[in-house]
């Protein structure tokens, strides 16, 4: 379906049965360009979604919508109303016991932990529907920590649905959202609206932060979209809803964003020992959680490279299960940062060697034995600005942002007219929680180069958060414009593989935001 294509008026006049032929056609188109997996036993859920959205199109009739979209290349607004259809965002606040492990077990020991140095916490609710999740751990947290104002705290909250994440950012809900849910919550934290509707308290509704990100086609670890260094991920009735070797790649990407001793969180119906084997299984009151624990991955093979059979009918969901809508994602593609000049240049410079091979080892989560790469090659080299800042990175998705700091500025002194070093430099600053510091770096990095669209994304982000939304809107702006110069496909200077057409989408879709909230 190409962007020109117009949608009639007329809804689908009758519900004539899909052939079963077709309807196991578009099953694997959906599996192939959104990554969502159907089963013979979900198919009359796909049906059903397939009615709807083709009743939202103004398609005439299902088979014509599913003949159209089959082949065409869909637009994102087209995927996201496909989206909204195939499945219901299902959630509320404190679902499920998982939320007593949190305050009994894993917060306390993160807490004590950091109270002597960094006052420091990041979480992630990966698939964060419209909000109740995140909410939750909010309202935890404010609970355990009574000098909260002092720490440095960070939710990220993600979705790829926009239309949950306006509603989350709101922060409006009704009373179906507290079901199961003890009255304290309610009453201690949300204010009563008129029409049955309560709003939660500022102060809690400002700890988290939402962003739109797609778990199979974005790259993460990255200090770009801030899923570096999580100490706890929720993921939970995410995974279940991708084909089998599209979740494992998920899998490994979240390991690798957790800290060490950092937790992953999954829904009971998720739990492989198979596709988590990279993890140390912890039981707590008959709870699963996973922990990343580096010691364990050194003595096993750490990801798993076939799906075993018995694996691929475990991780199938029920038929009446509800998925959560990050399972609307496209293949990830992954690709060489090397780049073909680099790799000619190898032979006749072993620092440069050295310094491919600690990238790799940085690509693929495997920080320690990078750091010690960089090392041997600031002995050969002392003045690399190139290699402190990679170390600077590798400091900083370990969460170790004092040394992350240290290198970054070492870099800034071998190469001060690098708007790359003030660029990152910014972006440690901003995890740490200084946003001005980090505001400024990053205008040093435009000073320098006027053209970054890293900066001016990371500049439109941090003003939007500051209130300043003019100048957070013009920051966007400059980046939209300045993306025109490069093909879709292309990947963008300093990204860590995002592409322009990618970072297009991710900020139309953060600047549609701020229109509805």
């Amino acid at each position: 379906m190409s962007k020109e294509t117009t949608f009639t008026s007329t809804p689908p006049e009758s519900r004539q049965p899909i052939s079963d032929f077709l309807l196991s056609q578009f099953s694997e188109f959906v599996a192939a360009q959104m990554g969502l997996f159907f089963p013979m036993e979900r198919r009359r859920n796909l049906e059903q979604g397939i009615y709807s959205a083709a009743r939202e199109l103004g398609f005439k009739d299902a088979e014509s919508f599913i003949q159209q979209f089959m082949s065409s290349t869909l637009t994102q607004s087209q995927v996201e109303i496909l989206a909204s259809h195939l499945t219901t965002g299902e959630t509320y606040f404190f679902r499920d016991k998982i939320f007593t492990v949190i305050e009994e077990h894993i917060l306390p020991e993160l807490i004590n932990s950091r109270r002597k140095s960094e006052q420091r916490l990041r979480i992630w609710s990966a698939g964060c529907c419209t909000g109740e999740e995140p909410y939750s751990i909010a309202i935890v947290l404010s609970k355990m920590i009574h000098n909260i104002k002092n720490w440095n705290i960070t939710i990220l909250a993600t979705d790829i649905n926009p239309r949950f994440l306006k509603k989350a950012a709101e922060g409006i809900y009704t009373e179906w959202s507290f079901r199961d849910t003890p009255l304290w919550v309610k009453e201690e934290y949300f204010k009563r609206k008129k029409g049955g509707h309560y709003e939660i308290f500022p102060d809690i509704k400002k700890m988290v932060t939402f962003s739109y990100l797609n778990l199979a086609k974005d790259n993460y670890p990255s200090l770009l979209n801030n899923t570096n260094a999580m100490d706890i991920i929720f993921c939970r009735n995410v995974l279940m809803y991708f084909a089998p070797e599209l979740a494992k790649n998920v899998i490994q990407n979240l390991y690798r964003c957790n800290v060490d001793g950092g937790y992953l969180i999954v829904s009971s119906v998720e739990i492989s020992h198979i596709l988590f084997s990279q993890f140390m299984a912890v039981n707590f009151n008959n709870s699963t959680l996973y922990k990343k624990d580096s010691k364990k991955l050194q003595k096993a093979e750490p990801f798993p490279c076939k799906m075993e059979e018995e694996e691929k009918v475990l991780f199938q969901p029920p038929p009446d299960f509800v998925a959560q809508p990050e399972a609307f994602t496209f293949p990830h593609e992954f690709k060489e940062s090397i780049p073909p000049e680099a790799e000619q240049q190898k032979t006749a410079e072993p620092h440069l060697i050295q310094y491919m091979d600690a990238l790799k080892l940085f690509e693929q989560g495997r920080y320690d034995e990078s750091a010690e790469k960089i090392e041997v090659l600031l002995s050969l080299k002392q003045d690399d600005a190139k290699a402190m800042a990679l170390l600077a990175q590798v400091y900083a998705n370990q969460g170790q942002l004092s040394e992350a700091l240290d290198w970054c500025e070492k870099a800034i002194v071998a190469d001060k007219l690098n708007p790359c070093c003030h660029y990152l430099l910014g972006t440690i600053l901003q995890e740490r929680g200084q946003v001005e510091k980090a505001v400024a770096s990053l205008k040093r990095s435009l000073y320098l180069n006027p053209d970054f669209v890293l900066a001016h994304f990371a500049l439109g982000n941090l003003t939007k958060q500051q209130g300043k939304l003019k100048e957070s809107e013009k920051h966007f702006e400059n980046a939209l414009n300045l993306l025109h110069n490069y093909r879709n496909e292309e990947i963008l200077p300093e990204s860590e593989g995002v592409t322009a057409g990618r970072l297009k989408e991710i900020i139309k879709s953060t600047v549609m935001e701020e229109t509805f909230v």
